[in-house]
């Protein structure tokens, strides 16, 4: 049997750094009331980088991290919420770039459990035999769909990318279990609204077009904690492990109360749980890639070590991936 193993690991944010002060000459708020509440204290903000920049930059990454040429990738699949256009796809303009012309690209969304959802997407490619190199990315420019007068939403939230390639393995690790899960009932509780209906058959006067991110705090809080330690406790049973035999997890950088949380009701020590949204806030799909790039940067990984990756999102969706690291 095939396994999909990680070869290449990529990331990019913006050069630009937003702090928690500069946020106090835009909206009424405070450093102290942010960090309280988040824990982030800056975020990395586009200052005319496309979503498709930030994508390839840690696509190119990731492959120069593989040792495999672009000419060797058979797919690529995009995971973002704030694509360049509504077609063509982020995937594919990243494909062009790279020089990747035999790969199929397309975009996938899943919201903040994008780079989950393409990781689960291409380890079925590659298991079933149809492709063996995949590179996943997961990206987002958060900053042109927030309300910068909205302090609930607007602090939250950053700007970045991150990549990896996935590979074809006869050897058993790399991805060993994943579960994704959606509950489309609570979609109203985390959006992002799209261009309005308008036709010549609508006689309604049509709404000034506001595709800034909507949120339930506290709705998306007690979903996140509820969800994420599902997902854990799902991979786990699944790939027949218990919560000490990971090392680390690598959650979805959303606030980090959600994952002090999840920590104390699982009992997992919060030291397990990797955590860096202080400096980026949350970049969406890209947020757990940029940690998996830090986390190897600081050596914090070796062969062997098991780790989990989850993430939760609007629609509302959630998913984790439990892999043996090699």
């Amino acid at each position: 049997m095939l396994h999909a193993t990680i070869i290449g690991t990529g990331s990019y944010v913006p050069s630009n750094v937003m702090t928690n002060e500069d946020l106090t000459k835009l909206v009424e708020t405070s450093d102290e009331w942010i960090v309280s509440r988040t824990g982030i204290k800056e975020r990395r903000i586009s200052t005319g980088e496309k979503t498709s920049d930030l994508a390839y930059e840690a696509a190119y990454r990731a492959l120069q991290s593989s040792g495999r040429k672009a000419t060797d990738i058979d797919l690529i699949i995009c995971a973002t919420i704030t694509p360049d256009y509504f077609m063509p796809s982020v995937a594919c303009m990243v494909q062009g770039k790279l020089g990747a012309g035999r790969a199929a690209a397309y975009d996938l969304t899943a919201a903040c459990t994008g780079f989950v959802f393409a990781l689960v997407t291409a380890a079925q490619f590659i298991e079933t035999g149809m492709y063996t190199n995949v590179l996943v990315i997961g990206a987002d420019t958060n900053s042109k769909i927030l309300d910068w007068k909205d302090r609930s939403t607007c602090v939250l939230f950053g700007d970045g990318a991150g990549a990896v390639v996935l590979s074809a393995s006869e050897e058993k690790k790399g991805i060993i279990a994943a579960d994704l899960t959606s509950d489309g009932s609570k979609h109203s509780i985390l959006v992002s609204p799209a261009v309005p209906l308008s036709n010549p058959y609508i006689q309604d006067e049509i709404e000034s077009f506001n595709p800034s991110i909507r949120m339930q705090g506290q709705e998306v809080f007690k979903f996140a904690v509820r969800i994420v330690l599902e997902n854990i406790e799902a991979v786990l049973k699944k790939a027949d492990l218990k919560a000490e035999d990971i090392k680390y997890i690598v959650p979805h950088q959303a606030n980090r109360r959600i994952i002090e949380h999840v920590a104390k009701c699982s009992g997992i020590p919060l030291e397990k749980f990797y955590i860096n949204l202080d400096r980026y806030g949350n970049t969406s799909s890209g947020t757990i890639g940029i940690a998996l790039v830090e986390m190897l940067q600081d050596n914090m990984l070796q062969p062997g070590d098991k780790i989990i990756m989850v993430g939760f999102g609007g629609g509302m969706t959630s998913g984790a991936v439990l892999l043996e690291w090699n």
